[in-house]
């Protein structure tokens, strides 16, 4: 994915909350995006996948060589673009298995038989330390924290996409709870080597497991630092107030 110069604004108040953003991501990659609340991180996110609340005024988003803004959301997902929400939606009366198998499906612009969809959705699951009967439970629907973030995780590994970007996967979970995601995380690095990542995070607790390429700092709606992994463990001891300069 290349951006370039991406200027948002969020409706209905015309309210600026990126400007100035370019970032290339290249296949296979690692990125991460570190700032504080307010800082247009999440804006970000919402603004790749085509939430209609954000308006681009300038600049422009491709991935695979085609335009991005020219898309809606679905279009952007079976382009290989996916989003895990930092407060996943709760469905009552649409299970796992069901909303997975739609998904599926729907990306795939083809239909393969229940059984042959349930053999592949139980071997993903048995990867990822999953008890069968998770995929029955309705989504997201009395989820503990943990639970949502590996069903997260779950759509990953199921749908393959090529770009996952994940706002703040380990927001709320315990010490356990992010071990097995980001656990998962790497599992699904590990099984597809040409998916990229921006991860979208306060911590550097999760980049003991997955090991950034690049980490970014954002500051009203711009970077305005980038580096290594050494840049998140920076912002770890010494936080952010008076530790940078725009760039």
């Amino acid at each position: 994915m290349i951006i370039k110069d991406l200027k948002v604004c969020i409706e209905p108040d015309k309210l600026e909350v990126i400007k100035n953003f370019s970032l290339s991501i290249e296949a296979g990659s690692v990125h991460v995006l570190m700032g504080k609340n307010g800082s247009g991180k999440s804006s970000l996110a919402h603004t790749l996948m085509g939430h209609p609340k954000y308006t681009v005024t300038r600049g422009s988003i491709s991935f695979n060589e085609q335009d991005v803004l020219t898309l809606s959301p679905d279009k952007r997902a079976k382009l290989g673009i996916f989003l895990a929400f930092q407060h996943p939606i709760e469905l009552p009366g649409v299970s796992v298995f069901n909303f997975l198998k739609e998904a599926y499906h729907a990306l795939r612009d083809s239909q393969i038989s229940v059984r042959d969809f349930q053999a592949l959705l139980f071997a993903a699951m048995e990867q990822l330390n999953l008890d069968q009967s998770f995929a029955y439970r309705s989504l997201n629907d009395g989820f503990s924290g943990g639970e949502k973030k590996r069903l997260e995780m779950l759509q990953l590994l199921m749908l393959k996409p090529q770009l996952a970007i994940l706002d703040e996967i380990d927001s709320g979970l315990d010490v356990t709870a992010l071990g097995m995601v980001a656990q998962a995380l790497q599992h699904i690095k590990n099984e597809n080597p040409r998916m990229s990542f921006l991860i979208i995070t306060h911590y550097q607790r999760v980049l003991e497991y997955l090991k950034p390429d690049y980490v970014h700092i954002m500051d009203k709606g711009t970077i305005i630092q980038s580096g290594d992994a050494a840049l998140a463990l920076h912002i770890e001891r010494k936080g952010y107030d008076g530790s940078f300069q725009r760039s």
